[in-house]
């Protein structure tokens, strides 16, 4: 009498698709992602321009300002990065008075 035993054994491929689903951040293509020590990226805007800021700014008053407004608009599970829901030009503006 023979048992028959189901594995749930994945595929090494599977296995991949499965983490890179949840690093979405390493499923996509890197092009010129560097980020130097000490800073973060944000995307502004409807374009979604990318900006590399210094970490200094997360302390900043104006700077949090805009971190709730993007919370409020997009919450925290959000798949396209640290988007803040502000117009380019005045994004510009502020951040050139931040510095």
């Amino acid at each position: 009498m023979a048992i028959k035993i189901r594995t749930t054994k994945l595929t090494q491929t599977t296995i991949i698709k499965q983490i890179l689903k949840r690093c979405s951040s390493l499923g996509k293509k890197q092009t010129n992602e560097y980020v130097p020590k000490g800073h973060f990226v944000v995307y502004v805007g409807k374009t979604r321009v990318r900006y590399v800021l210094p970490i200094s700014f997360l302390t900043r008053p104006e700077f949090q300002l805009l971190l709730q407004q993007a919370e409020e608009e997009f919450g925290f599970d959000h798949d396209l990065g640290l988007t803040i829901p502000c117009e380019e030009v005045a994004f510009d503006s502020l951040v050139a008075s931040m510095f």
